[in-house]
């Protein structure tokens, strides 16, 4: 019987044994920091990975990720220098830096996106509420690197004291709140549109003076060219009437020309089926067909 007892007396201690050396060891990943709190106070930091001995029951283990941290906050609207609402998109990049300053301050990773959260509101109210809402729809490319350099510096400014670093603030996009989204697009289209009709009224304007310039040119070349055409008829009628009278220059070749001529206007007015015509006495071309048949 006291076998028994003494049997079950040392497998109970042994079991109680294995129970207090596995919870008298824990592990340190290469991602993570350990506090090692003794009735909440912090009796040191582990920051190696690796496995390690505490004393169970008395002791207890908190561990904080030590690699970088991505918070993705909920859209936010704030308002701009001219009073119009904006829903801004952004997130934060942070990592603990001091782990011990983290427990003290913050105690908590839901607890310092509490913080992040805030600081970040007011960096975004604080730098978009001295821009006007057109300046920050149009330059949203252009400008968009200085707008995310002012709110970073911001939120690192006021997350200081917290044991966490501030890596990285972007603002993924810019939204208009539904209430106003289709006024500010109506406007844009319409701020657009008058632009576009400053430019065609500009080119229409451009156009005909260009225009006007060119029939000014055509119209001064086609009346220097109708003024040199007729000096150059006037030249050659001249030019003609020298010749003729160059060359019948006597009583016989006058006769002779006038006989060509009336020979030539005879023939020209000899056209169709029709071969007959009627001429007066006294018409030199009678004349002419008088003497030639007698």
């Amino acid at each position: 019987m006291k076998k028994k007892v003494t049997l079950t007396l040392a497998i109970v201690i042994a079991f109680i044994l294995i129970i207090l050396a596995a919870s008298s060891l824990y592990t340190v990943k290469e991602d993570e920091y350990a506090l090692i709190l003794r009735f909440s106070k912090v009796e040191s930091i582990k920051s190696e990975s690796g496995l390690y001995f505490r004393i169970p029951f008395i002791e207890t283990i908190l561990k904080f990720p030590k690699n970088l941290q991505l918070y993705d906050l909920r859209p936010s609207d704030v308002l701009t220098s001219d009073s119009k609402a904006m829903s801004v998109d952004s997130y934060v990049l942070w990592k603990i830096s001091d782990p011990l300053q983290f427990y003290k301050t913050l105690g908590s990773i839901a607890e310092a996106q509490v913080r992040l959260d805030a600081s970040t509101y007011n960096a975004l109210k604080n730098v978009i509420g001295r821009k006007e809402q057109n300046a920050i729809i149009t330059q949203q490319d252009t400008g968009r690197d200085t707008l995310n350099e002012e709110i970073f510096q911001n939120v690192k400014n006021t997350s200081t004291g917290y044991g966490i670093e501030i890596m990285d603030v972007k603002v993924k996009r810019f939204d208009l709140p539904q209430a106003n989204e289709e006024a500010v697009y109506r406007r844009m289209i319409s701020d657009r549109n008058q632009i576009a009709a400053r430019y065609l009224a500009e080119g229409q304007s451009e156009a005909n003076m260009l225009k006007n310039e060119v029939d000014k040119k055509v119209s001064l070349l086609i009346s220097e060219a109708r003024v040199t055409a007729e000096e150059l008829i006037a030249e050659g009628e001249a030019e003609y009437m020298r010749l003729l009278a160059e060359t019948f220059d006597t009583k016989e070749k006058q006769d002779f020309y006038i006989f060509m001529r009336s020979l030539e206007a005879l023939k020209a007015s000899l056209t169709g089926d029709d071969k007959t015509v009627v001429l007066g006495r006294d018409s030199d071309i009678a004349k002419i067909l008088m003497g030639i048949s007698e």
